[in-house]
């Protein structure tokens, strides 16, 4: 693998959203020994009046439709919660500010549950999976006619934009190794892959593919769960000292969360228009179009049995044992540890 850009004593590492960066190595070391620190300023101690704190791992989007829905709605408050709702940004700690007291619940990627664990961070547990399948991918241009991954990893003409270092980017280095595309930072956003029809970049299958249809760029997509990483994303979770001293509040929350996605679901509109105030950078049309191309990712056969958001111990052994084989984490953890069924 040819690298061509690098930081010294610093990794870009993926916590859950293609556009969030944050620093690993050093500062993820610095982060866990200090016990985490706030991307915004936030209270240890639970707010006045009962109220409570959800912490998001980005800015409002439809990712996050549902938790909004939930509030917009009424349905927290049906509940007889009182829930404030935190936008994120590109360096949210949102596992450590749960981990650390400084929110009562927060949304962060299956992945990141696994590595808390494995740093000591056991208290730290997954109630909701709002992905159930990962919209992670890799975009590449139509005129290069990739057939497949494995394709695009043997260009070598070819640049490959993604975050280093980050465990998806490990799974397939190693499955799809050796690489002979060159590897480069990602940054945010589709600007250089615009320019430049030999370069490939990572992004949701939600949201970069609509920057480039505006853009007016035919490009062919590889979901990367499609290759065997498959971790729940955009997952709520909460304390085990949370969940253990106020079982009725946890469970009210939960249903509420719910019951805001099967609404959201159905009915987007008024909550895109909610979130598009809060967040102005993304124009009501791509939340509207976002907000249906997510739909798959969130609701399948199983869960329409089961029950939304609900998760399968074996997916998340699957994802201990891939964390393991890659030497990310050390610990031969307890899938029932991590997650409520």
């Amino acid at each position: 693998m040819k690298e061509i850009f690098f930081f010294s004593n610093f990794v870009f590492l993926n916590f859950g959203h293609p556009k969030r960066l944050v620093f690993q190595g050093l500062l993820v070391g610095f982060i866990w020994a200090c016990g985490g620190f706030a991307a915004h300023a936030v209270s240890n101690s639970p707010l006045a009046n009962g109220k409570l704190r959800l912490s998001l791992n980005w800015v409002p989007e439809p990712e996050f439709g549902g938790f909004y829905a939930a509030e917009q709605n009424g349905i927290f408050k049906q509940q007889g919660l009182d829930v404030e709702i935190l936008p994120g940004g590109s360096t949210a700690p949102t596992i450590q500010m749960v981990a650390t007291g400084r929110t009562e619940y927060a949304i962060v990627s299956g992945d990141e549950v696994i590595l808390a664990h494995d740093r000591g961070a056991t208290d730290v547990v997954a109630l909701f999976a709002t992905y159930q399948t990962d919209p992670l991918a890799i975009l590449a241009h139509a005129e290069r006619n990739y057939q497949s991954l494995a394709d695009l990893f043997k260009d070598e003409k070819a640049t490959l934009s993604w975050q280093s270092g980050s465990s998806y980017t490990q799974f397939l280095a190693k499955k799809y190794g050796p690489l002979k595309i060159r590897i480069a930072p990602y940054l945010g956003g589709i600007g250089p892959f615009q320019k430049d029809p030999f370069l490939a970049q990572q992004g949701f299958m939600t949201s970069e593919p609509l920057l480039a249809e505006k853009a007016h760029l035919k490009v062919k997509l590889f979901l990367v769960a499609d290759s065997g990483w498959r971790p729940y994303n955009t997952v709520l979770i909460t304390s085990k000292k949370r969940l253990q001293g106020s079982p009725e509040e946890v469970r009210k929350f939960v249903e509420a969360v719910r019951a805001g996605w099967l609404d959201y679901l159905a009915h987007p509109e008024a909550v895109n228009r909610a979130m598009h105030q809060l967040n102005p950078s993304m124009d009501e049309a791509t939340f509207k179009a976002s907000a249906e191309l997510q739909k798959k990712y969130v609701e399948n056969e199983w869960t329409k049995k089961q029950g939304l958001g609900k998760m399968e111990k074996s997916r998340w052994q699957e994802l201990i044992d891939q964390l393991l084989d890659l030497k990310i984490i050390k610990s031969k953890l307890k899938a029932e540890d991590l997650f409520v069924p």
